[in-house]
């Protein structure tokens, strides 16, 4: 019923596809001008004596995180007084909200290449992680490797298979465990074992054949503590988390809770997550294995209501039964809920009936327990789960074919990947996306 994936992408446990159809090939991000992101947000409400400046912040080719470093460095204000509501994608140009704690003229310190701040205001509310209702996307796909006819016909027929579905297997995308070096969910995986100077060593000296090879070298060199302070000399800037990590187990060389714990929090959350995040997709995958429908629920599924915004109410979960079966379908059917799976933690409930034994399945096989996501050296890599629904519906859709590629567009809730659904159109190598 559902295509395998032969790509890397089956590694991180997105194993299949949707639609059936052959992809166009191609490549996203050719340039940073090919992917771009608009956030959908509700502003924080305007108050002349507010605390927080909110300011709409347009970058180019620009990592969250770094993006929030230099931006703190530039203000002279923590990083911690920086707030954004999610992270975006670094090749790409990006419209968000963020938020400053500082004075008013704070912002006006801040002249960095790529960086454009606008419709600055004051307000009592800061922008937190998840404050935002989804994302506008504006994408070039390029190179692609069939004629023009036979792009237009595989667009055609893709759309097609996602509008009878509803959406696309909401999987989470590489951007979640990185494109070039894909260990996010790996480094999480130690983590959550107890093994935090494992986590360390992958972070740091893992290699990837699709790195720059000065990046390369400094990694190879970071493989032999010894060797820290002669890495950090050949470090490239894009290192900079690495030198961070490097310059304190100098300093304390049995630290390694230590040296986790100078990252930014969100960062350090973002390695526990990035582990859940491939136990859902190896989840997701299995129900697709097994033919059981995305959009049609069996009992025991829990199905997830959305609000007027479609952003899911997991605070409402309902179990389906032979009793309420009619109304869930109902539901389903017309894109008022949606069914969920979990996102294991530690107070996470598995669910009943048949989804339920596949989660199990995979949670053994994995040899963990709820306990695992309890970390007490590091709090910010503690998580307590929760659950994702396992399709994403897809607004506004629209694509223009041009020779060699297309460009589309279209709009998807918060938590939700633009690769992923590209992803089903492409059927190209994971780097490409």
């Amino acid at each position: 019923m559902y295509r395998r994936c032969s790509t890397a992408e089956a590694d991180i446990g997105m194993c299949y596809y949707l639609s059936g159809a052959d992809g166009t090939g191609g490549r996203l991000k050719a340039t940073p001008e090919d992917f771009i992101v608009n956030e959908i947000s509700k502003r924080p409400e305007e108050r002349s004596d507010g605390r927080f400046i909110i300011a709409s912040v347009t970058t180019r080719n620009w990592e969250t995180n770094r993006l929030v470093r230099i931006l703190s460095r530039s203000m002279n204000i923590s990083r911690e007084r920086i707030g954004f509501a999610g992270t975006k994608d670094k090749r790409a140009v990006t419209t968000q909200l963020m938020s400053f704690e500082a004075d008013d003229g704070s912002l006006s310190k801040v002249d960095l290449k790529d960086i454009h701040i606008n419709e600055t205001y004051r307000s009592k509310q800061s922008i937190r992680i998840g404050d935002l209702i989804g994302n506008r996307f504006e994408i070039n796909v390029t190179d692609c490797t069939k004629s023009e006819e036979n792009i237009r016909s595989t667009m055609d027929s893709v759309t097609s298979d996602i509008k009878a579905a509803g959406g696309f297997p909401n999987y989470f995308g590489v951007q979640r465990f990185g494109t070039s070096r894909p260990i996010t969910h790996l480094v999480g995986e130690k983590i959550i074992r107890g093994d935090i100077r494992g986590a360390v060593d992958i972070y740091l000296s893992k290699l990837s054949d699709h790195e720059f090879p000065d990046t390369t070298e400094a990694r190879k060199m970071l493989a032999d503590r010894s060797s820290f302070e002669d890495a950090i000399k050949i470090m490239p800037k894009t290192m900079s988390f690495e030198r961070t990590l490097a310059e304190h187990l100098i300093k304390h060389p049995d630290d390694d809770a230590g040296a986790i714990s100078k990252l930014p929090s969100n960062l350090q959350m973002m390695f526990t997550h990035a582990y859940q995040s491939y136990l859902f997709n190896l989840m997701l995958s299995k129900r697709m294995e097994l033919n059981i429908p995305l959009n049609q629920p069996a009992e025991g599924d829990v199905v997830i209501p959305v609000d007027a915004d479609k952003v899911p109410m997991h605070e409402r979960p309902i179990i389906v039964t032979s009793k309420n079966m009619d109304l869930a379908e109902k539901q389903l059917r017309s894109g008022k809920a949606f069914i969920a799976i979990s996102l294991f933690g530690a107070e996470s409930e598995l669910t009943d009936g048949l989804m339920g034994e596949i989660e199990r399945m995979i949670i053994n096989g994995e040899n963990i327990t709820n306990e695992n996501f309890i970390v007490p050296e590091l709090p910010n890599c503690s998580s307590k789960g929760s659950r994702r629904e396992i399709i994403c519906p897809v607004g506004d859709m629209a694509y223009d074919v041009t020779g060699k590629g297309y460009r589309v567009s279209f709009s998807l809730s918060k938590g939700n990947y633009a690769t992923c659904l590209l992803r089903e159109y492409m059927k190209s190598d994971m780097i490409s996306y």
